[in-house]
């Protein structure tokens, strides 16, 4: 526990390094994923790849944990000592959770809880948590620690690489992404979340290379003028690990002030609504 008696809380679509959730002992909540033959537990009884294998006989929904499950998480929280909460969620835009989490935390006693909404998902989520258990680490006072949380939030930024919408469309997340009849074209997507939170359409291009390479263009772009930032790629399955590879490679060379790279798949309840072969690149301005 740090000294401030500070902990952090997140959500499993927000995507936390690993090397993060061990060091700093981050709490997280899970989402459900639902396939016709029960529930499942985000990353605790289903992985992104057993998603994925499923996904071509039925498409599952995901849900939302229960206020007794978050109600449950304070009390641990509380009985370990601490007292005070950073709780740092997905997108308001995407998903209910933070509504969720908002509400069971102003009916708790016994702890000062902060809730954070990233605007933002997967790793673009996870930067914020990161950040959190960085700065209540090294011993950052709470008001700044919610000052800097919440002026955090535009430095983050995921852009998506799609090969299908198909997912998108089937689980009601499509958002301001044009459901393309592209498809025929070929036309790939990338998408990134707005200022409200919600997926768009950033570009559309026209085949697998461009696609990846116009992605890597906007986040030079978002890093422009920065000298100090962190790097993120999340895969989504085996089908996108080897390409997620080379681009990690090259995005070392074009941006190479980083301080972190983060690298990891995606959590499988962002992976039910994106589908096989998404590769995610995100960065994080830190000055």
């Amino acid at each position: 526990m740090n000294e401030n008696k500070i902990a952090i809380l997140t959500d499993s679509g927000s995507d936390v390094p690993q090397e993060i959730k061990e060091k700093y002992d981050v709490k997280v909540i899970p989402l459900k994923i639902i396939f016709s033959d029960g529930e499942y537990i985000d990353k605790k009884t289903i992985t992104a790849q057993e998603v994925y294998d499923r996904m071509e006989e039925e498409i599952p929904k995901t849900s939302l944990p229960d206020g007794e499950m978050i109600k449950e998480m304070f009390d641990e929280i509380k009985a370990e000592g601490y007292e005070k909460v950073v709780a740092v969620t997905i997108s308001s835009g995407l998903s209910g959770t933070n509504n969720m989490v908002r509400v069971v935390a102003e009916q708790y006693e016994g702890l000062d809880i902060f809730v954070l909404d990233t605007k933002n998902i997967g790793i673009g989520s996870g930067f914020s948590v990161a950040e959190a258990a960085i700065q209540s680490n090294s011993g950052v006072e709470w008001e700044t620690l919610k000052t800097n949380l919440k002026e955090g939030v535009d430095k983050a930024k995921i852009f998506f690489h799609v090969p299908t919408l198909e997912y998108l469309q089937k689980g009601g997340r499509i958002g301001l992404v044009q459901s393309i009849v592209g498809s025929m074209m070929n036309l790939k997507p990338i998408i990134t979340c707005n200022d409200e939170g919600i997926y768009h359409t950033v570009a559309k291009v026209r085949g697998k290379s461009k696609s990846v390479k116009k992605t890597l263009e906007l986040v030079q772009e978002f890093a422009e003028g920065s000298q100090k930032y962190h790097l993120a790629i999340a895969y989504g399955g085996e089908s996108a690990r080897e390409e997620s590879e080379a681009i990690r490679e090259e995005m070392k060379e074009l941006l190479p002030y980083y301080e972190h790279f983060y690298y990891d798949q995606v959590s499988p309840a962002l992976g039910v609504h994106t589908g096989p072969g998404l590769i995610g690149i995100g960065v994080q301005i830190l000055d």
